[in-house]
């Protein structure tokens, strides 16, 4: 497992979203080491990569997206099916990754990455109409949706420098089985499994967790 490439992104104009300052979900590679450190509460912090741009800090960036990794097998499969050339950072991720199985990940997992830094699996990416702007796909988030394949974001919990060709080793993983892909599925597509969601316990967002009470509040009236 180790990581194909490194992709930071800079403020860009962008008809696809309303804040002030555009968009950072263009995301390229570089070359050199990038230092990594958890950047703050989520409406202050933005990236937590040295040099990336998370310019609409009401949805994105903080702790708990502080990363937010995506699978280059995943990125292969969707040029398979769009016919298109999708070079890594296409879908705004921060680290491209070999070897990794993304979806199947469990919120609370813990990878170390390089000699340094400890990340750990948070939730999944939500898209959002940026994203369908970006790819310019007709239907592209129902179709996103669908397939259930997401990417993850991280939170950091050791700093760190990384950079192209680091090794990633899976440190910890939890008992329980509330895995990327389970968790995407209830926050989009299926609400009834929200209530398992709590089996992932203080590894949970506090967003997700704010969603299933108040689930299990509607579901209680």
């Amino acid at each position: 497992m180790k990581l194909l490439t490194v992709n930071l992104g800079r403020p860009a104009p962008s008809e696809h979203t309303d804040a002030p300052g555009g968009t950072g979900i263009d995301k390229r590679p570089v070359n050199g080491p990038v230092a990594v450190c958890a950047p703050g509460p989520k409406g202050v912090g933005g990236s937590g990569l040295a040099g990336d741009a998370v310019v609409d800090r009401r949805h994105h960036g903080g702790d708990d997206q502080a990363v937010y990794a995506y699978a280059r097998e995943d990125l292969d499969g969707w040029e398979r099916q769009l016919g298109r050339v999708l070079p890594n950072g296409s879908f705004g991720e921060n680290l491209t990754t070999w070897g990794i199985e993304i979806t199947g990940a469990r919120i609370g997992e813990r990878w170390r990455v390089g000699p340094q830094l400890l990340l750990e699996v948070s939730c999944p990416r939500i898209p959002c109409r940026t994203f369908q702007g970006w790819l310019g796909e007709h239907g592209w988030l129902r179709r996103f949706t669908e397939a259930g394949v997401p990417g993850t974001y991280l939170r950091v919990i050791e700093a760190g420098e990384i950079r192209a060709g680091d090794a990633v080793t899976r440190v910890h993983r939890p008992a329980h089985e509330v895995t990327v892909g389970l968790m995407f599925r209830a926050l989009t597509t299926r609400r009834e499994l929200l209530p398992q969601l709590l089996d992932a316990g203080r590894a949970l967002p506090q967003e997700a967790q704010r969603r299933v009470m108040k689930y299990l509040d509607q579901q209680g009236s």
